[in-house]
Order: C-alpha cells, then structure tokens, then sequence
C-alpha cells in the first residue's frame, strides 16, 4: 500500500493524499492551493496522475483548501463517488459554485489586462502580452462535481469498495467537518489509516468537541498551530469587547471583520450575540456581507442538532437577532456597495477570510486608509495572502489595482481560531491506545511541522515525519 503527499505537506492548503492498494486507488480531500501568485499553476498541475483512474474520493470537510479541486477533478475525466458528510454535501453546494464563480472572475479580469497590454503594444510600447487565461473550472464544472456527491452519516461504516471501509467521526472544526477511520485489505493484510482532517478547538462555541480516536496503524495529523497555544475563550472575549468599543464608541469608525463564510462568519454573530445578552457591548448594527456566509448561516440551522448545547440555549430557533440593534444579510450587490459610504458605526463580516477575493476587498479599500476604522482578523492567514500581509504590518498594499496606506488600526482575535492548538492536539493524541507504526504531520508550515513531528517523537516516541510535498511511502 502507498500513499502520497499531493498537498498540505510542509504547508497549508491543498490537502489531498493519493492512497493506492490491491487495485484500488483513492484519494483522501482534494484541495485547492490558496496564498499568492504561485498557487495558479500549482492548482493547474495538482493531479500527477490520470484522475479516470481514481475510484472514489473521500472528503473531511468543505473548506476550499481541502474541497476547491473537485471540479477540475470531475472535468478531467473522474467518474466515482465523492463520500463525505451530510453538513459537508450541502455547504459545497454553496462553495464550490462560488469558487467557480471566482475563478471565472479572476480570469475575465486577466484577459482584461492582457488586452490593455495588446493595445498598448499596438501604440509603441513594449508589453509581451500573456497568453489567454482559462478559468481553473467553471460555474457549470462545480455543478457537476455536486452530482458526484454521497452524502454518509457520522459513525456509520460505509464501503466505498470491496477493500474499503471507512467510518466519518466528528472533527469539530466546521459544520460537517470529519475525521476519518479507513480500513483497507482483508485479513492480515487489512490495516488502518487515520485522517485527522483539520481538528477544532474543544469548548468553544457552535460545534461539538473533536471525537478521540484510539488506534491506528497509520496516522495523518493536522499541525496548523502545531507550535502554540491559542489564548483563552475568556481572553478572547475580552478583546473583542476593547475592538468594538474602541472602534465604534470612541473613534466613532467601523469594525471590519474578514471572516470565512463557513464557521468563523457563524462564531462571530455567536459571541457578538453572547457579550451582547451579557452587557459588555451595546446592540450592535451587523452586516453580514457574503451571500455564501448568508447560505452557510442557514445551513448551520438547518444541521442544529450538530451544535452544543450553549448554542442551542443562546440562538434558539430565531438564530440571536434580538441581540442586534440590526442584522442584516446582505444579498445585493448595490446594497454592498453603499456599505462602503457608511462613515461609522457599522460591524461588516465579509468574506473571504485571507482577504484574497470576494467583497471584503471593496470594504478594506474603503476603510484601511480611514484612522478611525479597524480591521479585525479572526483566523490563520496563510503565508503570502493579502491577509497576512496585513498582519506583518504592511503600511501600503495593493487592492483592486490602486495603491492604499494602510491607517486602520489592525486587531487580531488570538483565540477562535477553528484549529486545535498544541495541547489541544496532543490532548487528541493522547487518547491512542496504541503507537501508530507511523505518523505523517501535515497541513501545517515546513518549520511547525518539523517541530511537531520531533514534539511527537519526543513525547510519544512516535515514528512522525512531516512528508515532502510529492513525496510517496509504501506503507507495510
């Protein structure tokens, strides 16, 4: 049996690893690359291999980084099933259409350019025009991939093949998100390998704690903040009280907040709403900004038996509203855009969360040059987005084609992220019965991968290693 590391291997994005055994062959999520320039034509040759021959494909979650090349799979010639949760089929029939609808977007603007670059070669000067852009999969790609789904049950065995079990246990990351348990072989020849998929943060608010594992012969672990600790829930709170009183009480300005549509958008009204019933913050006029956050939100409350028991007690069946001055879910694109003429006290929710496309672009245009506005980053901005940079502290960036200095003021919630952090991974791992034969760390950055594999051998002694993008291991 081989696996190979295709993606989130010494990095982030683009989860997807090729498992290949007694004539079957599958693969486990198939992400897109996301953080800069580069990831176009890393996303254009994702698939070293002829995706007809892949029999299935199982899938964690509905995030794009693990979820966003399932149409250009489909288009490619992939025939089989797509299994992974019920929460997780109906979110990517909003997100996979939505990035369908970027990538058409961003390559109409390209061809754009590459016409005012002809033309002005045409009037004498010198522009080596670029080839014409293709979108990465259309619009009408992404609805066929969804024909391809398989919605399964949490803690019901499947078979998605005669060498094949597998079993989807609760990640508590997003809505739907899973840990996977899959059997391949039969009889002595069977052996067990374990997806973590990306592991949520125990107690804290809408999602259910990550199910404990307890064995496996093969382990692939998530190491996002493999290198430290989120702060408290309690801290956490506390900041997001100074960012909204500071911000809208005393610089009278409005609070911008780029946030993924799925999960961080729906823990934003949960705790906005919570510090509300609780007195520390008034009533609140909340925009949530991103037709995808809108359909993930009601998504959310259709799957509430999903969500903890705080949630259930604080949303109730009317989702908070009466914690809001106003709520509004914005669907209109002119109703987005006079957002932008809102001078003050207005807390805008817009996706994507790194920043890189979708509406918050528009808002942090009109905000980041305004002293008296804040932009607030709730969740990892991955190495070389536009969101990153904003955390490095860039004071001039790049935005829709015009140069802006940066005057916000910038605040990051350093506890709500929807990833485990170090002890709560190792708390996860803490639960193995058994020493796994190996263990790969994935999805986090080349030096906490690093560092976390050694943590686990240290701690453990585990045989972990952080794979080589690429790289291939047969497994015994």
């Amino acid at each position: 049996m081989n696996i190979t590391f295709l993606g989130a291997a010494q990095e982030v994005t683009g989860s997807s690893y090729l498992v290949e055994a007694d004539g079957v062959r599958f693969l486990v999520d198939c992400g897109m690359f996301q953080g800069g320039r580069e990831t176009r034509a890393k996303n254009h040759r994702a698939f070293p291999f002829d995706p007809r021959s892949i029999d299935f494909v199982i899938l964690t979650h509905a995030h794009i980084d693990h979820s966003g090349l399932l149409p250009r799979l489909v288009a490619l010639g992939f025939k089989g099933k797509i299994h992974t949760t019920r929460a997780t089929c109906d979110l990517l029939a909003v997100m996979l259409p939505d990035s369908a609808h970027i990538q058409e977007k961003e390559a109409e603007y390209a061809n754009l350019d590459r016409f005012r670059r002809g033309m002005e070669k045409r009037n004498g000067r010198k522009h080596a025009a670029p080839r014409e852009v293709a979108p990465l999969y259309t619009v009408a790609q992404a609805q066929a991939s969804l024909k391809r789904l398989n919605p399964v049950d949490y803690d019901l065995e499947i078979a998605p093949h005669p060498q094949v079990r597998c079993t989807f246990r609760d990640a508590g990351h997003i809505l739907g998100s899973a840990i996977v348990e899959v059997w391949v072989g039969e009889g002595a020849r069977r052996r067990k390998i374990v997806f973590s998929g990306d592991l949520g943060q125990p107690a804290r608010p809408l999602l259910r704690d990550p199910t404990p594992i307890h064995d496996a012969d093969y382990l692939l672990v998530e190491s996002t903040y493999g290198n430290r600790d989120h702060k408290s829930l309690e801290a956490t709170q506390d900041e997001l009280v100074e960012a909204v009183c500071d911000t809208l009480e005393r610089k009278g300005g409005n609070l911008i907040v780029p946030a993924f549509a799925v999960g961080r958008t729906q823990d934003m009204l949960y705790l906005l709403a919570d510090l509300t019933r609780q007195g520390r913050i008034p009533k609140l006029n909340v925009f949530v900004d991103s037709p995808m956050a809108t359909a993930a939100t009601e998504i959310t409350y259709k799957h509430m038996a999903l969500l903890d028991d705080e949630t259930h007690e604080l949303m109730g069946r009317h989702g908070g509203a009466q914690y809001f001055r106003k709520l509004d879910f914005v669907e209109d694109v002119e109703e987005s855009k006079a957002l932008d003429r809102v001078k003050g006290g207005a807390v805008i929710i817009s996706a994507s969360g790194m920043c890189e496309a979708g509406r918050i672009k528009f808002h942090l245009r009109a905000n980041l040059p305004r002293r008296e506005s804040t932009v607030l980053i709730t969740g990892f901005q991955a190495a070389g987005t536009f969101g990153r940079r904003l955390v490095d502290g860039a004071k001039r960036v790049r935005l829709l084609g015009e140069d802006i200095t940066v005057r916000a003021d910038l605040y990051t919630l350093g506890g709500l992220s929807a990833h485990a952090d170090r002890s709560a991974l190792l708390a996860w791992l803490g639960h193995f019965r058994s020493k796994p034969r190996r263990v790969f760390v994935v999805h986090g950055e080349a030096e906490v991968a690093e560092g976390f594999a050694a943590d686990l051998t240290t701690r453990f002694g585990w045989d972990a290693i952080p794979p080589q993008p690429g790289q291939c291991f047969e497994l015994d």
